[in-house]
């Protein structure tokens, strides 16, 4: 087991590393030029040029490269070319929020969507099973965008039932420790601070939990419906053995592999996905602030941010694969 995250965290270390490349020369490729996108209507032929020189743009591309290489090396990730605000702090200032978005979204997901999915599979063919498979396919087929303005629309604006934006009330006085506003609350003893932060969570969780909800539902039928037909569960049955002890030892413990991997999968799109949710729920997270550097052309924010999506996106498969062994004793991973 320890020689294969070695092995897996050193092949991270060559997968970054050729992502940086790629991810130099595509922001780099956009249409635009940061120092005029900097300077706006006030820009001027010199003023541009000093904007340019200042950040090393007048430099060859290779030159550029290996300086910004040899900044990551030391954990430098720069500076916001519009807010000269370092990388590393603004990405830990927004980070909490996403990352609270992204794991209320996968808990809603995971919590609803395994046993509806196991469930469909038991009573296939049953009115059940079709309806778990067409809110499934519609959980799939709605955009995140659309069903988020939809949520906010009727539930907030409508029916007053939730907060319709933000990511707690404006009253709210509250002690910030971790930057996680529901655990924040908890850790303080704060409880209607939490309780107002998960408020604020619900909608966007449920725009955002949507998409993975829906795949959860079909991955786990599917393969609950296949490990039902194996031979160790008909084995199982004519032994005699209890129906709820079979579901959970043999049934559904055998059907969860292919269910962590698209977990896996889904986390990663989770955090990189949530532009648009707090887009239309004003959350002030990486997504949002990721949309704001694209069409400023932040070159700095840009590369900083997608490089720390990455590196956790790797890390989630990692404790994905180092799971299997744990959920199937039989899996060895190597």
């Amino acid at each position: 087991m320890l020689t294969f995250v070695v092995r897996r965290l050193a092949l991270l270390v060559l997968v970054l590393f050729g992502l940086s490349i790629l991810l130099f020369a595509w922001v780099r490729a956009l249409p635009g030029d940061p120092a005029r996108a900097l300077l706006g209507e006030r820009a001027t032929a010199s003023g541009i040029a000093a904007i340019t020189k200042a950040y090393g743009f007048d430099q060859p591309v290779w030159q550029q490269y290996l300086t910004y290489l040899g900044r990551l090396v030391r954990g430098d990730f720069g500076a916001s070319i519009q807010t000269g605000e370092p990388v590393l702090a603004t990405f830990g200032d927004r980070f909490p929020a996403t990352v609270e978005l992204a794991v209320a979204a996968l808990l809603l997901a995971v919590v609803v969507g395994i046993p509806l999915g196991y469930l469909a599979a038991r009573r296939a063919g049953g009115w059940f099973d079709n309806v778990a498979v067409g809110g499934s396919l519609l959980g799939v087929v709605v955009p995140v965008f659309f069903l988020a303005v939809l949520l906010k629309y009727l539930l907030a604006i409508q029916l007053g039932l939730f907060p319709t934006s933000g990511r707690q009330g404006a009253r709210i006085d509250a002690t910030h420790v971790t930057g996680f506003f529901v655990l924040d609350g908890l850790l303080t003893g704060e409880f209607d601070a939490s309780w107002d932060a998960l408020k604020h969570l619900v909608l966007p969780a449920l725009a955002l939990g949507s998409i993975p909800l829906a795949i959860i539902v079909r991955i786990t039928r599917a393969s609950v419906l296949e490990v039902l037909q194996e031979d160790h569960v008909r084995t199982a049955r004519a032994k005699g053995l209890r129906s709820a002890l079979i579901s959970r030892r043999h049934v559904l413990r055998n059907a969860l592999l292919p269910v962590s991997t698209t977990l896996g999968l889904q986390a990663g799109a989770l955090l990189s996905g949530a532009v648009l949710t707090e887009t239309v729920f004003a959350i002030n997270g990486i997504g949002n602030y990721l949309f704001t550097a694209v069409t400023q052309l932040d070159y700095p924010v840009l590369q900083g941010f997608i490089l720390f999506i990455a590196l956790i996106y790797a890390l989630v498969n990692l404790a994905v694969d180092v799971s299997y062994g744990f959920i199937d004793p039989r899996v060895r991973v190597s």
